[in-house]
C-alpha cells in the first residue's frame, strides 16, 4: 500500500493511516510516532508518495546518508497463493539536499488540472504542484511558502553549478594530468546515484510482496529464519532495530529480493494452473563478474542463486529448488585480457576450511547435495576442476555427490542436444530428491536434496543444464497430478511458457553478474542453436569485455556500499572519477588482441573444432563502382 512522504528542513516523513515514520536527513536516525496530527510541524510539504523504503546508504567521509524508496512498481502476479508480488520498476533516493526525483503525486495535496484557482486573495497553482490553500498540508503564510521556494531553488541552482563544474575542472585535469587525482565527494554522489538508477530502474532485478515472505522457498516456511536473500537487509538495520522496539512496527520493513520472478498461466486439457520461477541472488558476497569470484573466509560464494520452480493447481502447491554458485575455492581472474586465465589465490589448508564452511551450512539447509561442475576438464578451466574434485575428497561426506560434465567438450559445434545424456545419469538423484508439495492443509512431502550446478560464470552452461533439469522433474510433477501420462514428453501446451520461464530467467541473471544477456540462450529460448544465436552471443561477449574493464568498478563500489562491505580506496577512487592517462595507450595496444580472441571464440563455436582456412576470396584492386 502507497504512502505519503512529507519533507521539513531537517526530515522526511512518511505517513500511513494513524502511524508515521520520520528519518533524519542529516543523522539518519529513525522513529516512529503517531501520523494523524503533524500540525505542529513547521514548513511541511508533501512530495508524493512511495511504495516502500528500500534502506539508507552511505560511506563515512565519503557519501552523505541517503534513503533509497520505491517509486514505481508494476504486479507480475501470485508466487505463493494468495499474495501478489511486485517488481520494483523505478527508485527514488532522498538525499540532505532534497529527492534526486520527483515521486508520483499524492492525491491528497496535489492538482491534476493545469491551473487551479485559488482561493480569494491567493494565486494560481501549476500542474502538478500543491495549491497554495490545499497543496501543502495546513495553511501557511504566502512569504514563507514563497521564501522556502525560493531557497530550495537556490540550493538546487548551486548544487546543479556546483557539479557541473566539477565535472569540467576534473576533464581538464584529466587531459594534462597522467597523475590520479583526489576523489571528489560531488562527483562520488552523483555517480552513485546514477549507479543506483542502473541496478534498480534497468536491470528487472528486483521484487518483492507486501504480504508475503518470498526471500524464502515454499518448503522453507515456518521454518528458522535464512536471510541469505534478504538482499536489502543490510540496508535497513536501523529501521529494524527501530521497529522491533515497537509493536506493530515491522509493517514499516519491505524485504526484498534481487533476482527474478516470472509467472506464467497455462492450460492442459481442462486443467488451468500456473508455472512460476524465481531466483534469489545471495547478499553474501554479491558483485560482478571479475570483482567477485570463488569463496570467502565465511564460506560465502559468488553469484550464489537459488532457483526455485513452482506449479499451483487449484489448491495444490509443487516447488522444486535447484542451487547455482562460484566454485567454493579461493580463485580469480586478475588483469585485463579477454579471458584471463584463472589462478588459485590461497594454499589448501586455508582453502579447505572455507571450503568446509560452505558445504557445512548448505547440508545443514538441503540435507544432501549433488554436485554439477560443467566446466572444462582441459585447458585454462581444468585447474579449477581439479581444485574442486580435490576439496570434493578431502571433504569426504555422504552427503556429497560430485559429478563432472565437460559441457564444451560434449555439446562442442552446438549440439547442445547432448545435454540430455547428463540428464538420464541424473535421474536416480533426482527421483531421490523428490520436491516440495503441499495442500491447504500443510505439507505433503519434501525435497530432500538440491542439485548444485556451476560452470565459471554459473550464468550460460548453467543454465542451459538447470533449464534440463526443471524440465525433467515438471515431466514427473505432471504425471504425480494426474495432467500427463508416465514417461510421456512435456505437453506441447507447456513448452512455451517453461522455455521463456528459463529463458528470461538466465537472461536476467546474467544482466545482474556480467552486464549482458546470457550466452546460449537462444537455445533455452526455443530448443535450437543458430547461427544468429552465436553472433549475439559474440556481442554479448564483447559487452563483458568492454564493462569488466571499463564499468564494473563503479557498480561494484556501489553494491558494497548498499550491503554494508568495505568499499576499497580503488573503488572510491572510481567513482570519484579519477583514471590515469598512461592507461589509455595500453587499452588501445590490448584491444585489438581481445577482439582476435573473440573472434577465435566464435569460430570455435561454429566449427566445433580446430580448422585451417583452405581457400579465400578477395577484392584487389576492384572497381569501386
Amino acid at each position: 500500500m502507497a504512502m505519503e512522504v512529507f519533507q521539513t528542513e531537517t526530515h522526511y516523513i512518511f505517513v500511513r493511516k494513524e502511524r508515521s515514520l520520520w528519518w533524519n536527513r542529516y543523522s539518519s536516525e529513525f522513529q516512529l510516532k503517531c501520523g494523524w496530527d503533524l500540525s505542529s510541524v513547521d514548513d511541511i510539504e508533501c512530495i508524493g508518495v512511495t511504495h516502500g523504503i528500500v534502506g539508507t546508504i552511505a560511506l563515512q567521509g565519503v557519501l552523505d546518508p541517503h534513503l533509497i524508496v520505491i517509486k514505481e512498481v508494476v504486479p507480475v502476479g501470485v508466487l505463493y497463493a494468495p499474495h501478489l508480488v511486485y517488481k520494483i520498476r523505478s527508485i527514488a533516493v532522498l538525499g540532505p539536499d532534497g529527492a534526486d526525483t520527483v515521486l508520483l503525486g499524492c492525491s491528497k495535496h496535489t492538482t491534476s488540472q493545469t491551473v487551479k484557482v485559488a482561493p480569494a486573495g491567493g494565486t494560481a497553482a501549476p500542474e502538478g504542484h500543491p495549491s497554495p490553500a490545499k497543496g501543502r498540508l495546513f495553511e501557511s503564510s504566502a512569504l514563507v511558502n514563497k521564501t522556502w521556494g525560493a531557497v530550495k531553488s537556490a540550493g538546487s541552482t548551486i548544487r546543479n553549478t556546483t557539479e557541473k563544474a566539477a565535472a569540467i575542472a576534473t576533464s581538464q585535469v584529466k587531459s594534462t594530468v597522467s597523475l590520479v587525482v583526489k576523489a571528489d565527494p560531488v562527483r562520488i554522489e552523483k555517480r552513485v546515484l546514477d549507479e543506483l538508477h542502473k541496478i534498480f530502474d534497468e536491470t528487472d532485478s528486483f521484487y518483492y510482496s507486501p504480504n508475503c515472505d518470498i526471500t524464502n522457498n515454499l518448503q522453507r516456511r515456518g521454518a528458522p529464519p535464512d536471510d541469505r536473500f534478504y538482499w536489502n537487509r543490510p540496508m535497513l538495520a536501523e529501521l529494524l532495530r527501530v521497529v522491533s522496539e515497537q509493536p506493530g512496527g515491522e509493517d514499516w520493513v519491505v524485504p526484498i529480493i534481487q533476482g527474478f520472478v516470472q509467472v506464467e498461466q497455462c492450460v492442459i486439457g481442462n486443467e488451468c494452473f500456473t508455472l512460476a520461477l524465481v531466483s534469489r541472488r545471495s547478499r553474501n558476497r554479491a558483485g560482478t563478474r571479475y570483482k567477485r569470484r570463488g569463496v570467502d573466509e565465511h564460506g560465502n560464494c559468488a553469484n550464489y542463486v537459488e532457483t526455485e520452480q513452482v506449479l499451483s493447481l487449484r489448491q495444490h502447491q509443487i516447488s522444486f529448488t535447484q542451487v547455482r554458485g562460484s566454485v567454493p575455492v579461493y580463485w580469480s581472474q586478475p588483469g585485463y585480457k579477454y579471458r584471463p586465465p584463472p589462478r588459485l589465490d590461497r594454499d589448501e589448508p586455508e582453502t579447505q576450511a572455507a571450503f568446509e564452511r560452505h558445504f557445512d551450512g548448505e547440508l545443514q539447509i538441503y540435507q544432501s547435495i549433488c554436485i554439477i561442475n560443467l566446466v572444462e576438464q582441459s585447458g585454462k578451466e581444468k585447474i579449477i576442476g581439479d581444485a574442486y574434485a580435490n576439496h570434493v575428497l578431502k571433504y569426504n561426506s555422504d552427503r556429497l555427490i560430485y559429478v563432472t560434465f565437460d559441457f564444451h567438450e560434449y555439446c562442442r559445434g552446438m549440439r547442445f542436444e547432448n545435454v540430455s545424456s547428463l540428464i538420464e545419469s541424473l535421474a536416480p538423484e533426482a527421483g531421490a530428491m523428490g520436491f516440495h508439495w503441499r495442500d491447504t492443509n500443510g505439507p505433503i512431502c519434501n525435497q530432500k536434496g538440491v542439485f548444485r550446478v556451476n560452470c565459471m560464470d554459473c550464468l550460460d552452461r548453467t543454465n542451459v543444464v538447470q533449464t534440463a533439469i526443471g524440465k525433467a522433474v515438471l515431466e514427473s510433477q505432471l504425471v504425480k497430478l494426474g495432467l500427463a501420462m508416465p514417461y510421456s514428453q512435456l505437453p506441447d501446451a507447456l513448452k512455451a511458457p517453461f522455455m521463456v520461464l528459463w529463458a528470461n530467467n538466465g537472461d536476467v541473471i546474467s544482466r545482474q553478474y556480467a552486464g549482458t544477456n546470457a550466452l546460449k540462450g537462444d537455445y533455452t529460448r526455443t530448443g535450437e542453436r543458430k547461427i544468429s544465436g552465436i553472433m549475439k552471443d559474440g556481442m554479448n561477449s564483447a559487452n563483458r569485455y568492454y564493462l569488466a574493464r571499463f564499468k564494473d568498478t563503479y557498480r561494484q563500489a556501489t553494491i558494497d556500499m548498499m550491503l554494508g562491505n568495505n568499499v576499497s580506496p580503488e573503488s572510491v577512487s572510481a567513482l570519484g572519477g579519477t583514471q590515469t592517462a598512461a592507461t589509455d595507450e595500453t587499452d588501445a595496444l590490448e584491444g585489438a588482441e581481445h577482439a582476435r580472441l573473440l573472434v577465435e571464440d566464435c569460430r570455435r563455436l561454429l566449427l566445433g573444432t580446430a580448422q585451417l582456412p583452405v581457400g579465400a576470396w578477395g577484392l584487389i584492386d576492384a572497381d569501386p563502382r
